[in-house]
């Protein structure tokens, strides 16, 4: 099966939906976000399923949404937890080449306000160092290509990817 999709990959606030459609627009793709998508299917902001569900139960919808994607020909920007689902980051990489935004922890907690408000997965007892390291391993593990955005535009980052796709 050919990799015609790009998946984004990569912490919370590291600009995978907003580069996504960017990269998409240039490069004649449609443009999903898998977050956006969770939301619509559950009628739910992100912070409310898992307020409302709790973690366990967001992570498990994260990855029906995530295996359910039947698509071509797409940029998809994945909500920051997606990595947690085995199933659904080998079915996406089946069909995408996996781009890692990778952001330094500073400028992520930096970026990141308002944690609940934007419905970032945090596990039991996890703190936000705890996040930032657990998820560099996977989003690593799961990279076809890795892009370091810092002290970059967002123009640069999208340029970046094109240049390595």
């Amino acid at each position: 099966m050919e990799k015609n999709n790009i998946v984004l990959i990569g912490m919370p606030a590291s600009g995978k939906s907003t580069v996504g459609v960017i990269l998409a627009k240039i490069l004649g793709m449609d443009f999903v976000d898998t977050d956006i998508l969770i939301q619509k299917i559950n009628g739910q902001r992100l912070n409310e399923i898992i307020d409302t569900q709790g973690v366990d139960a967001f992570l498990d919808i994260e990855e029906k949404a995530l295996l359910s994607l039947n698509i071509s020909n797409t940029v998809i920007a994945t909500g920051g937890s997606a990595i947690y689902s085995k199933k659904g980051m080998e079915s996406l990489k089946k069909t995408s080449k996996a781009v890692y935004l990778k952001v330094s922890k500073q400028e992520i907690f930096a970026r990141l306000k308002d944690i609940k408000e934007r419905g970032v997965v945090l596990l039991d007892d996890q703190s936000m160092d705890d996040m930032y390291l657990e998820r560099t391993k996977l989003y690593e593990k799961y990279a076809d290509i890795t892009v370091s955005e810092d002290g970059h535009s967002i123009e640069e980052t999208v340029q970046a990817i094109i240049g390595m796709i």
